[in-house]
């Protein structure tokens, strides 16, 4: 039997990106989207002579996704972030806390990875809205089908016919579960909307990096919100107040002082990666930086520690000369 050209594994490539989003939306793993985008590919390559046409390539591939998620999800604690794990922390205290595995925690994905590369500036506005780290947590409060449902129908606004297609069920189904996940996530999830980066934000990220490189921290709190947040993933240690976190950065987190910051994109949010002074001569990895603005200050700082596989995953480089 002679495949459709569709169906050739460079064919079926073109759909990675919007499969690795839905992936992390599921699993709110970047790491785990990469392997759930290979092991639907795989299985699809297997299965290509057995697709007999009665849906489009696309939808049969989503149909293969969300059954590979649903197999990683089952039997699995949800993902969070320090934030939902427990009351933050002094701004003096020195000791990080218990480290959280990785499983357990949302991680970061390049926009690069998940975003369209072009098309309608609102569409990917809205794209970028759906894999910023609070939503993506939100969403780890639903059951898993109700999550695919709610992404199904609100982020990639499948059709309910499509959707009850795709799962194996009916419209009411599809409906009931779509009513109760929205429920759920209006109760979780109440973070004021992004806005395109625009020269004010421009500004205040170019005000940032010079801040943090000089380690001008008195400068650095006046770029934050009063009641921001840091959060240092896999650390369940978190710090609220713009106050606090730069009595932190003074003590406990002093050692970031000479750090170089590197810019990238990640959840729909300006990110940097962190490089400290090393020893030996240049700047190491350090941190993954993702900030979270509203308005004209920021009001989230989240640094992921998880340097040695995040790096390489938003193309940092590994070292910095001197």
């Amino acid at each position: 039997m002679t495949l459709s050209p569709s169906l050739a594994p460079d064919a079926l490539d073109q759909y990675r990106r919007e499969l690795t989003g839905y992936c992390y939306r599921m699993l709110g793993s970047g790491f785990e989207a990469d392997d759930a985008v290979q092991e639907t590919l795989l299985r699809a390559w297997k299965a290509a002579e057995g697709f007999e046409g009665r849906s489009s390539v696309r939808s049969w591939l989503y149909r293969i996704a969300t059954n590979v998620c649903l197999d990683m999800l089952r039997g699995r604690e949800r993902r969070a972030r320090p934030m939902e794990l427990g009351s933050s922390s002094p701004p003096d205290e020195s000791h990080l806390g218990p480290m959280v595995a990785e499983r357990n925690w949302v991680s970061p994905i390049a926009d690069a990875r998940v975003l369209p590369q072009d098309g309608d500036p609102a569409e990917i506005a809205a794209s970028r809205e759906t894999i910023r780290l609070a939503f993506v947590t939100a969403l780890q409060h639903l059951p898993a089908k109700q999550r695919a449902v709610l992404i199904l129908a609100e982020v990639l606004r499948w059709q309910a016919t499509e959707v009850a297609e795709l799962l194996d069920t009916t419209v009411a189904a599809v409906n009931s579960a779509l009513q109760r996940a929205r429920a759920t996530l209006a109760a979780v999830h109440a973070e004021e909307r992004s806005r395109p980066v625009d020269a004010d934000q421009r500004e205040l990220l170019a005000r940032y990096v010079d801040a943090f490189e000089r380690y001008d921290v008195s400068t650095l709190v006046t770029l934050l919100h009063d009641d921001a947040v840091q959060s240092m993933p896999p650390y369940a240690m978190w710090i609220r107040g713009a106050t606090d976190i730069g009595t932190w950065l003074l003590g406990p987190g002093i050692g970031c002082r000479g750090s170089r910051l590197l810019p990238t994109a990640a959840n729909g949010c300006p990110a940097f990666g962190q490089y400290r002074v090393d020893p030996d001569g240049g700047h190491a990895p350090w941190s993954l930086q993702v900030l979270e603005v509203s308005g004209d200050r920021i009001s989230g700082f989240h640094a992921f520690l998880d340097s040695e596989h995040l790096f390489p995953a938003f193309g940092l480089p590994a070292h910095l000369p001197a």
